[in-house]
């Protein structure tokens, strides 16, 4: 009786959880591990690159997956928590071999590799790439129409070979569920190359969210690679307080040279807040909170909180001001919590049940008394006011958060605590 080989392509893999044999999930799948081998031989699959829940990302090697059927991978309990480090001879599955551009040896044509099959050997746990779903054609997105068909790794060229250009529609259709924090992660993990070829392919919205998240010197190695209306279009797609912060860490004639692409008024709100000290709630704050004239109803209020754009801190209550109700505002007359809103009738008018006792932060208060007050008050955001009781914008928790943790903090919590990548001398066998 012939053995059935398991078969799985790689685009189901991304993202899956992976299970111990008790039931409790480890963490999640963000790529595959190969290593290329000489004469048209498949790749050896020597593990996963697996997330788990600190987004530390780790090794998994496929001898200690006993199982990966039903949308879950199944492990057998032994984890090794050592941060994940490619090494020289290895190869990201998803990162660098989908979106390639390859050669069928049979009739010479190009093609884009569109996805990955994987199998697992005859009474072995040893797993290897031996197929490859490609569309002929040179690829774009004017040329998408080729043939589809799955072949034999033999039956292409190309995967040995550095491709500049190379494209990013199926990697990104892998990661196209993350949260903007796990794909600023799984940029992260990408080399340059990739990287910059990947951030080309986002949207600008969805690029705009994913450098919010992302550390310091990546954000700048992206905006770099942007050509720089791009660039502009992208600044103006991310919160304010965001991009001011980004454009701080460009040189000067580069940072007046997108402010000048930016619109006008996109421009000016970034400007303003590029006018405070870095550590101070001017500096801090974000100028696009939810501002309601007195006269507007708790109906409206609530239709603006459910705005699907918003926070959850900038929704957690909405600010009362004279007009303009733009900031800088008019006359700053107090603020209703979300709980308020949901406690009275929708009829009534926002200025009613205003809390007009809290005092709001002028902006050059220090990082230290905004923390304070958002823990005496039991506060997620706060009102920044000038001395002319105009509202300028409102300091969230997020935010405050982001000054209070150490300035590499993105980056650690990408690759695990402090001595989480000690050298590999000594360590049990991975498989690799």
């Amino acid at each position: 009786m012939a053995v059935v080989t398991p078969r799985v392509f790689v685009s189901h893999l991304a993202g899956i959880a992976v299970f111990d044999p008790n039931g409790d999930q480890v963490g999640r799948v963000r790529d595959l591990v190969a290593m290329l081998r000489v004469g048209g031989r498949p790749p050896r699959l020597l593990g996963l690159v697996v997330e788990v829940v600190s987004r530390r990302r780790i090794f998994l090697p496929m001898t200690r997956v006993t199982g990966v059927e039903s949308g879950q991978v199944i492990t057998t309990g032994v984890v090794n928590m050592r941060r994940f480090e490619q090494r020289a001879s290895e190869t990201l599955v998803l990162g660098e071999l989908l979106d390639r551009r390859v050669s069928l040896v049979e009739t010479g044509e190009e093609a884009t590799v569109l996805d990955i099959g994987i199998s697992q050997l005859p009474a072995r746990r040893d797993w290897e790439i031996d197929k490859v779903f490609v569309r002929k054609g040179k690829g774009g997105a004017l040329r998408r129409k080729g043939e589809a068909l799955t072949v034999d790794w033999s039956a292409v060229t190309g995967f040995s070979l550095e491709e500049h250009g190379q494209g990013a529609e199926n990697l990104l259709a892998t990661f196209e569920q993350l949260r903007p924090a796990d794909l600023a992660s799984a940029l992260h993990h990408l080399t340059p190359k990739r990287r910059g070829e990947v951030a080309a392919a986002l949207d600008d919205d969805r690029l705009a969210d994913v450098l919010e998240e992302l550390p310091e010197d990546d954000r700048v190695e992206i905006m770099g690679k942007l050509q720089e209306e791009r660039a502009a279009d992208v600044l103006e797609a991310m919160d304010p307080d965001d991009a001011a912060d980004l454009l701080s860490e460009l040189p000067e004639e580069e940072k007046e040279r997108l402010l000048a692409l930016m619109r006008p008024d996109d421009a000016a709100d970034v400007r303003r807040l590029m006018a405070y000290e870095e550590r101070t709630a001017g500096g801090l704050m974000t100028t696009e909170p939810i501002v309601l004239r007195p006269d507007a109803t708790i109906a409206v209020a609530l239709a603006r909180v459910r705005d699907p754009d918003l926070s959850p801190a900038l929704a957690a209550q909405v600010y009362v001001c004279r007009p303009p109700d733009e900031t800088p505002t008019g006359k700053y007359l107090g603020l209703v919590h979300f709980q308020r809103l949901l406690r009275d009738p929708p009829f009534t008018l926002v200025s009613s049940v205003a809390d007009t006792d809290l005092p709001p932060l002028p902006p050059g208060t220090p990082l230290n008394e905004v923390t304070s007050y958002l823990a005496t008050y039991n506060m997620v955001a706060a009102p920044v006011v000038d001395e002319s009781g105009s509202l300028l914008g409102a300091v969230t928790v997020d935010d405050v958060l982001d000054h209070l943790l150490p300035d590499d903090w993105r980056e650690a919590e990408m690759h695990g605590p402090p001595g989480a990548a000690a050298d590999r001398e000594g360590e049990p066998d991975d498989g690799r």
